[in-house]
């Protein structure tokens, strides 16, 4: 009876240390707008992810005026002429990795995904579906994606004064190593 209470306890406790949630609070976004007149840049190093381990939920948070970029004059316009920041302060995505369960945390190693859910960028939400890579090392993953964004999807109004200087679709690049929660 003895031994049967401990496999019992030893059981309880080893499910909830390996079933949990992972979080970041310093997420690195990086978007990139390659034209032929000029390249626009921006990181990001203050978005927030979430990721559970059991379901595959994962989420992350933008602040959009955490954007840094190498022009003061860029950051302005973006903020207050593209992104309308004060009005729509994050974006955001909301889904799930798909493929959750094929990954072995107790393994280091690259694991692709591919997540699905709602991206949600200056007040307009859109079904996406990104491959990523979950990279584990020591038990804790860090998600990497890299996809395109479509501004007009988004309606982000680019105007035709500068139409050549902004591409229509950016390069969006994601880096988030997380910690238990």
């Amino acid at each position: 009876m003895r031994k049967a209470i401990l496999c019992l306890a030893c059981a309880l406790f080893a499910v909830p240390a390996f079933a949990q949630q992972y979080i970041t609070r310093s997420a690195r976004v990086h978007f990139f707008s390659e034209t032929p007149f000029e390249n626009i840049e921006a990181t990001n190093n203050e978005a927030a992810a979430v990721l559970d381990l059991a379901s595959g939920l994962f989420q992350v948070i933008v602040p959009i005026k955490s954007f840094q970029f190498e022009k003061a004059l860029m950051q302005r316009h973006f903020n207050e002429n593209y992104l309308e920041s004060d009005r729509y302060p994050n974006a955001d995505f909301k889904g799930t990795i798909e493929n959750i369960k094929s990954i072995n945390f107790r393994k280091d190693g690259r694991y692709p995904v591919v997540a699905r859910g709602k991206l949600s960028i200056h007040g307009v939400s859109r079904d996406v579906r990104a491959p990523g890579i979950l990279i584990v090392k020591s038990g804790a993953p860090t998600a990497e994606a890299s996809f395109m964004v479509r501004c007009a999807d988004y309606q982000v109004k680019i105007p035709s004064v500068v139409s050549q200087k902004i591409a229509e679709v950016i390069k969006v690049s994601l880096s988030a190593p997380m910690s238990p929660r």
